[in-house]
């Protein structure tokens, strides 16, 4: 303790503030009694010190309220704010496994307005909030909700299109985060009341229920489910928009019922489904790990935005603007060198950056957060490249429970990552170096799962127990609707691929 400090800042209860050992006033202890008698003796260390117990005056400067001023989360009550992230995606990470097996039981289109209707619900009722705890739950259930959207859009949009086109779908879709990312830092700069904040971050999400009724149900699943009227319905919208009209009148009920099916379709799949039989067991259990350790990785770097010494909003906006190179590259070295490639180095690249962190002093805020910046890129190409790649790695009756379970790991990861960050207190680089290890992991797993680069889709279990390495080809599946001739049951083309 220094004693010049001590003298020059006695507080208004008079008593002397204490000065913790890197120099800086301590915001959560106090002295019991003044230590008049430092001035005398500055060596004495008879003190007899105590947590604050006169409250707290907080720097409105940047926000003008947040959770942590409305409910004093700080001091030893600064672990409650960590939490709320934890909660939040712990009730992502269920919501996913439920979305995940109601939209491959109900279809996908009706689970992403009942995630659209309770994210929003949920989300606005949050902002509102009379105490921590009620937050906390309406924090929750915000995450269960809001999980539909991503697993749901994600696997709809990639089941309507091609081999060649899904590389696109997948990176534009990915896009969408980056550019809310972006956003997010110029809201929260104009809006710097975190119930204002909330409910302006949620409000999108009306734009999107009133666009919902423009979105159409995956064939995939309708053909999948039996359900040949509306699948034919669809189809043939989806012929006429891509100009290919004489394919249109072939798309009928009776053409799509005669395609080939190996497993009954009145069957109903369950997250069981992903570990009855030996490939698909591998598959969840190597995809899960994957997922897992993106997502930790990633939001480990997101979460520790003020941890490397920078203006917040400029450190977001950057954090933010660096995903959109990061994903257009991605969409470059999907093709170029697969995805098993991409995901890999994209993992070793985040890994590699938070270990150069480790050894970069903390004084050098600029170079730390170059780093954490590049490794922010990395993990955003490997979440981009993960989302695609697992999408085709499971089969369309299990498709969306596959997704549900991968985003469940994903979110688990998230869930834990805050409370990773808060082991700096046992040794300061101690999250950096799990979340090293977490990503360097990822990697070597990621390596063990098979390419999909220019093959089609897998539609049955069988498809991915009957090829190697699940393998899929055309002669061995659900014919694939998109890419490849429909044939009857007699073996006669039917209709081209559009």
């Amino acid at each position: 303790m220094k004693f010049e400090h001590l003298l020059s800042d006695i507080n208004g209860f008079g008593r002397f503030q204490i000065i913790i050992e890197d120099g800086t006033p301590s915001s959560c202890k106090m002295f019991l009694e003044p230590q008049f008698h430092l001035l005398i003796n500055p060596n004495d260390s008879d003190l007899f010190i105590v947590p604050c117990q006169n409250g707290w005056v907080y720097d409105n400067s940047t926000f003008k309220s947040t959770i942590a001023t409305e409910w004093d989360l700080v001091c030893d009550q600064k672990w409650q704010n960590k939490a709320t992230a934890t909660i939040f995606f712990i009730g992502v990470m269920f919501g996913a496994m439920t979305f995940g097996s109601l939209s491959d039981r109900y279809g996908r289109k009706i689970m992403l307005l009942v995630s659209y209707i309770f994210g929003m619900l949920f989300g606005i009722a949050s902002a509102f909030s009379t105490s921590f705890i009620m937050f906390t739950v309406l924090r929750f259930f915000t995450g269960f909700s809001i999980t539909g959207i991503v697993i749901v859009s994600s696997v709809l949009s990639v089941e309507w299109v091609d081999i060649e086109h899904r590389k696109l779908v997948g990176v534009l879709d990915s896009l969408s985060w980056t550019f809310g990312n972006a956003m997010i830092p110029a809201i929260a700069y104009y809006v710097t009341d975190w119930r204002w904040l909330t409910v302006a971050v949620t409000s999108p999400l009306a734009l999107a229920i009133l666009t919902w009724r423009w979105i159409p149900e995956s064939a995939r699943w309708l053909i999948a489910n039996g359900k040949f009227e509306k699948a034919s319905f669809y189809m043939q919208q989806c012929a006429q928009m891509n100009k290919k009209e004489d394919f249109a009148g072939q798309m009928t009920p009776e053409t799509l019922s005669s395609i080939i099916v190996k497993e009954r379709k009145d069957r109903t799949y369950s997250y069981l489904d992903l570990v009855r039989t030996p490939k698909m067991r591998r598959l969840a259990l190597l995809t899960g790990i994957v997922w897992y350790g993106v997502a930790s990785t990633y939001y480990g770097i997101s979460f520790n935005i003020t941890g490397f010494g920078l203006n917040i909003y400029l450190t977001q906006f950057v954090y933010g603007a660096i995903e959109l190179p990061a994903k257009l590259s991605v969409y470059y070295l999907l093709d170029k060198v697969g995805r098993r490639n991409t995901e890999v180095a994209s993992l070793l690249g985040a890994g590699v950056c938070l270990g150069i962190n480790i050894f970069i002093p903390r004084g050098m805020s600029v170079f730390r957060t170059s780093v954490a910046v590049l490794g922010k890129g990395c993990a955003s190409a490997a979440f981009t490249t993960v989302v695609l790649y697992c999408s085709e790695l499971f089969p369309t009756v299990v498709r969306q429970n596959g997704m549900g379970y991968n985003s469940s790991m994903g979110r688990l990861g998230v869930s834990l990552a805050p409370l990773i960050l808060l082991l700096d207190e046992v040794w300061r680089d101690l999250p950096q170096v799990l979340l090293c290890s977490i990503a360097l992991l990822a990697a070597l797993v990621a390596w063990m799962l098979p390419e999909t680069q220019g093959r089609c889709l897998p539609e049955t279990i069988q498809d991915i127990e009957d090829e190697p390495a699940g393998k899929c080809l055309a002669e061995s599946r659900v014919v694939d609707t998109t890419e490849i001739p429909l044939k009857s049951k007699d073996n006669n083309e039917v209709a081209k691929t559009y």
